[in-house]
This record gives structure tokens, sequence and C-alpha cells, in this order.
């Protein structure tokens, strides 16, 4: 597995890649690659980065595994592929989005249009076995994302964060919330949303509110 990621973010995390934990999850990843059906295909794992350079990123978007259903994951939290079904917690997000903003539902999953503003679509996990939800998890993926959160907070200022659900505001404890704006509510996964506190959360809005008021491009979601 080569490391193949933008190089803003090759500059600021080369030195997690020369860990020996990292050095571990490679080797795990590629024997997983090489003897096991893994999403996403191996040149999508980094596309979250590849999307989103660090100089450009705005918002991040926290999730937790890629999808595992064959063609789904495309290396972005919550996207899909172009004529891939759209996942039930995405329809939650652009029905937030709906009513938050009145944009109409889109018609593919596909978020790359969102990584492309700036939205760096972040996983914890960024690999997969088919079917096998969670079977990557504590491989290394975790500290290495870690490490990426702890750098956007570090080295950039008014960030937004969207942690949706507890998972994801766990993972962004580290977070200096005195010059990035933390965004928390229910997760979109139906379960959750429907339980109250994902819809009418008005977290696209008021991203793009503090967007314009530090002087940024607000995104087109």
């Amino acid at each position: 597995m080569d490391v193949k990621i933008e190089e803003s973010w090759k500059e600021r995390l080369s030195s997690e890649f020369d860990k020996p934990y990292f050095q571990s999850l490679v080797t795990f990843v590629k024997e997983e690659y090489a003897t096991r059906q893994i999403f996403p295909p191996a040149k999508q794992i980094f596309n979250a980065f590849n999307h989103c350079s660090f100089d450009n990123c705005r918002v991040v978007i926290l999730g937790q595994d890629p999808y595992h259903g064959f063609g789904q994951a495309n290396g972005l939290c919550f996207s899909v592929n172009d004529g891939i079904r759209i996942p039930p917690s995405l329809v939650n997000i652009f029905k937030e989005i709906q009513q938050d903003l009145g944009k109409p539902i889109p018609s593919t999953g596909n978020l790359e249009r969102w990584a492309s503003q700036g939205v760096l679509l972040l996983n914890a996990t960024l690999t997969v076995q088919s079917a096998a939800a969670g079977s990557h998890q504590n491989k290394g993926w975790e500290k290495f994302t870690d490490a990426v959160i702890k750098c956007i907070s570090e080295e950039k200022q008014n960030v937004v964060f969207l942690l949706w659900g507890k998972y994801a505001q766990d993972k962004g404890a580290v977070i200096d919330q005195s010059k990035h704006f933390v965004l928390k509510s229910r997760h979109p996964s139906p379960m959750s949303a429907n339980a109250g506190g994902w819809f009418g959360n008005h977290h696209f809005s008021r991203t793009n509110q503090y967007l314009e008021e530090h002087d940024l491009k607000p995104i087109e979601w």
C-alpha cells in the first residue's frame, strides 16, 4: 500500500507514516487487500485528503467506518459512488439540508462536490472488509485519524467540525474550541435521528453563517 496522499497533507503527516504503528497498519492492510474483498478500492483509501487539501479545508465531518457493501465506499465518509442507492444516514442528511436551506434532495450520494469545496469527509477507520462492519477497527487507523484531527486543530483556525453522534464527539475531544467552531448533534442514522436531536439541528446553515462571519467562502451543500 503506497501512501499516495495530497502533498499538503503528506508534508504535515509524514512523521506519522514513519511510526511503528503505521508500518504495522500498512502490513495488515496490504495483506487484507491481497486476500479478501476490502473497501474502498485501494486507490481511494486517502480520497478524503486527495479531494480536500489541508490548505483548502474549512469544514470537517467525522464518520466511523466506510460502507461495507459492494460498490458503495469511495473514501469519503457518508458518501457513495454515483449510481448507488443513497444509504439511510445520507438520506437523513439530505433531508436536514432540505429543511435547513430549502435545497432539493440530490439524485446522487456522491459527496465529492463537498470535498472539492473544502469539506474533509473523514472516517475514523479508512478501510473495511466486505460485509463485516468494524472489521478494521483497532488496527491503527484511529490513531492516524486522531493525528489528522490534532493537526487541523493546532495548525489551522476557524474550521467548522461537525460531530454527529457519541463516537464522533468523543473523537473530537482534542479540538481547540477557542479557535474552531464545533457543532454536535445526534447521528443521522434512522434509529438515532428518529429519536430526536438530528432533524432541526441547522448544522448546514450555521456552518455557512460561521464561515461568512470569518470571511470564508460558504459551502454549496
